[in-house]
């Protein structure tokens, strides 16, 4: 049995955050989503993981929002170019599943990306393709 609380210890952090509101907010989606994974595996597609996490979120009386359309702002002009953020969490953190081999840099900079075009601060990169969990989470703070 995974413990909560050492897998989200684990998980590696672009900046040291002091412990806070959306702290425990991130602790309680990381063990949302290892609940998750601990039911299903790995080896889905990310779409079961998605529907997943929804219920889990829903059970625990966790407020989202999913496949988030984001308009590109390029020269005044809003561009549809189809990107979609998984989920936002709490109006507070950007969640991004990944069902892949491993977590690539190109996967990192999209969640970046969304973080600096929403002005949120803090993201959750979750890949449900591994054995254990805690090592397919990425936390993003900007």
């Amino acid at each position: 049995m995974i413990n909560v609380l050492t897998a989200t210890q684990d998980v590696v952090q672009s900046k040291w955050e002091p412990a806070g509101p959306n702290q425990s907010l991130t602790s309680e989606i990381i063990a949302a989503a290892i609940e998750v994974h601990r039911a299903l595996g790995p080896g889905l597609l990310e779409s079961a993981y998605q529907a997943a996490l929804c219920r889990e979120l829903s059970l625990r009386g966790i407020s989202f929002i999913q496949q988030v359309d984001m308009p590109l702002a390029y020269k005044g002009v809003n561009l549809d170019c189809g990107y979609r953020i998984d989920f936002i969490v709490g109006d507070a953190v950007i969640v991004e599943l990944k069902a892949v081999q491993e977590i690539l840099p190109v996967h990192e900079a999209q969640l970046l990306t969304y973080l600096r075009l929403t002005k949120l601060r803090i993201g959750l990169l979750i890949n449900f393709n591994v054995a254990a969990l805690k090592n397919g989470i990425r936390r993003k703070v900007l």
